[in-house]
């Protein structure tokens, strides 16, 4: 059962404001945020039962898995799934990645975009430029790099040796994972799925972006095939 709710009353439009990326080292590329729009958040409190938000972060069975409910009164409505002026000047279809802001954008044409609000592991800060959304994956296994192993030992059954961890609801990638390319290599850089909705609009340990299984879910079946990824920092 996919969701793909519409433009919400509670989307708003935004402020301008202006910012500039960071530089990395060892990035191969840096592309420079542009003078562009940051979302000036003016919630509008949500009284009593939200249908629209009971559907949209509601319980949805994918791929033969119950995916939980979001309580998504818990969360900072700012991260919500909605639709927004675009802030970014980028082309239709491309994914922009904020991981200042905790957002991530995926621009629509005429001047609007969806975001989502995400999560940002420490490998989420490792990588900024632009690349393609190369592979993607529903309901991914997940594989702990051996560095990762050496410092978790409990790991060890998923290594890569012993076949990762089996999709699931406890899996780290949740219900889908985009893994990002450039010049044809990996950049070992992921937008994938959380059971961890708590997670979101935080930096956490670990992790590339981080969504919620449901808006991962949506923004898979909106991305179209090998789009541009444009990350800032």
């Amino acid at each position: 059962m996919i969701l793909t709710p519409s433009f919400s009353r509670r989307s708003f439009l935004s402020l301008l404001g202006a910012g500039a990326a960071s530089t990395l080292a060892g990035c191969a590329s840096s592309v420079p945020r542009p003078l562009a729009t940051t979302v000036a958040f003016r919630p509008e409190p949500i009284e009593g039962p939200s249908s629209e938000l009971d559907v949209m972060y509601g319980s949805m069975v994918d791929g033969g898995f119950v995916i939980p409910a979001i309580p998504y009164r818990q969360i900072n409505p700012r991260y919500y799934r909605q639709q927004v002026v675009d802030p970014t000047g980028e082309r239709p279809g491309t994914v922009v990645v904020d991981t200042a802001s905790r957002f991530l954008y995926l621009i629509e044409p005429g001047g609007t975009a969806m975001r989502y609000g995400v999560g940002i592991g420490r490998e989420g800060f490792a990588w900024q430029g632009e690349g393609v959304i190369q592979w993607r994956q529903r309901w991914p296994k997940w594989t702990p790099p051996d560095e990762m192993v050496a410092r978790q030992p409990e790991l060890t059954k998923y290594s890569a040796k012993n076949g990762g961890m089996p999709p699931g609801l406890l899996n780290p990638l949740g219900a889908r994972a985009l893994y990002i390319f450039k010049n044809g290599q990996d950049t070992l850089y992921r937008l994938h799925g959380s059971p961890e909705w708590n997670s979101i609009g935080k930096a956490v340990s670990s992790g590339c972006v981080r969504l919620m299984n449901q808006d991962i879910i949506d923004l898979y079946d909106r991305v179209p095939e090998k789009a541009r990824i444009v990350v800032w920092q």
